[in-house]
């Protein structure tokens, strides 16, 4: 009689149900997480490089543009941004502007590490030159 009744009973269904999906609901979390910090950095790049192409469009040097570029990246390490800047030199009006800014993203969930770390979030803007 009593061997029909655990075989019957359903007390730890709920348990095993849940220790079946969690490791599946935390993998979707965390991939969300990094996915947000991904865009985050992304945001921030296309908008540095936005602001440093304007100020060069309008007559910036350089030296000026990279400092405006790492002044609006404001959320992210500016020692680790790279800036590239076309044509360097001899910028003539009517032609085009081109600032590239790279930044390169470490991943911090050790799953997703292991696949692409660091993924490097890169944005072009480019701008006439006024």
């Amino acid at each position: 009689m009593k061997l029909s009744r655990l075989i019957k009973s359903e007390c730890g269904q709920a348990i095993v149900e849940t220790a079946l999906i969690m490791p599946l609901l935390i993998l979707m979390l965390m991939g969300m997480v990094e996915m947000g910090r991904l865009s985050n950095a992304y945001l921030a790049v296309t908008h540095a490089a936005r602001h440093g192409a304007r100020y060069g469009a309008v007559g910036g040097s350089n030296a000026e543009i990279i400092d405006k570029v790492k002044y609006a990246a404001v959320p992210l390490d500016v020692d680790k941004l790279a800036v590239t800047i076309d044509p360097a030199t001899g910028r003539i009006t009517g032609n085009d502007l081109s600032i590239t800014v790279t930044y390169p993203v470490e991943l911090i969930i050790p799953i997703f590490s292991g696949l692409a770390s660091p993924v490097n979030v890169k944005s072009t803007v480019i701008m006439r030159l006024e």
